[in-house]
């Protein structure tokens, strides 16, 4: 069987980090052989301490930043799967075989549906729109996984991105092959929904992703980015 590496990037996780690995082992007890990384970003609380007394192997990034993160985490694994995930979203049970089903069926990379643990009417809307197979929709809180030799021939993660790093690799995995949106859901945490106003949040997400698309340099969209939303970590 292909072996699995989760790389989860960090950075001043402390109040959810332990909730997450505990149910990660629960989920993956019967996997001796996966491996869970975080890959910790210079967190100034205890998110490092507190991950490896949950049992997950932490390594700490000399660069903060996702893409930078995910690449080093990816660089400290073995898996022959990789699978990145959010330090705020929890995969469906027995998602490791849904990793391992999707690369018999010939999917080098994918991504789960989206779920949020809140009942907002258009937080539900924007999760259903997660299964339509649109660029535009492909966000990290969906996880990604890809197969080792595949993110090598991409070359990784842009880690000149400060923003919207998910969606420009997911574009160069999709030139390379066939890429699968699993019909079951990731469910991540709705904070920074709440914490900004759903509708305020959704539409600084909308503008900024549209500048992206645009293409207006990352310095000016992290300066937005930061003036808009608030208790963000970028």
């Amino acid at each position: 069987m292909a072996t699995v590496s989760i790389i989860i990037p960090a950075y001043n996780e402390a109040p959810g980090i332990e909730r997450l690995l505990a149910y990660l082992r629960q989920a993956t007890a019967e996997e001796p052989d996966l491996e869970i990384v975080v890959v910790d970003g210079g967190s100034t609380d205890g998110t490092r301490a507190l991950a490896r007394q949950a049992g997950a192997t932490v390594v700490r990034s000399l660069r903060k930043g996702r893409a930078a993160q995910l690449n080093y985490g990816a660089s400290q694994t073995g898996g022959e799967i990789l699978y990145f995930l959010h330090a705020d979203s929890y995969p469906p049970p027995g998602f490791v075989a849904d990793l391992r089903h999707a690369r018999r069926q010939g999917y080098g990379s994918g991504c789960y549906r989206l779920a949020f643990d809140h009942g907002h009417w258009f937080l539900r809307f924007s999760a259903w729109c997660t299964r339509l197979p649109l660029l535009v929709v492909r966000f990290g809180d969906q996880s990604l996984f890809v197969q080792r030799e595949l993110f090598a021939r991409v070359g990784g993660f842009r880690e000149d991105l400060l923003l919207l790093e998910d969606q420009e690799i997911v574009r160069r995995l999709r030139a390379q092959g066939p890429f699968r949106v699993l019909p079951r859901a990731v469910t991540t945490s709705a904070r920074k929904y709440l914490d900004n106003g759903v509708f305020r949040l959704q539409a600084a997400f909308t503008l900024i992703t549209g500048l992206y698309w645009l293409g207006v340099p990352q310095p000016r969209l992290a300066r937005l980015y930061r003036r808009l939303i608030r208790q963000d970590k970028l």
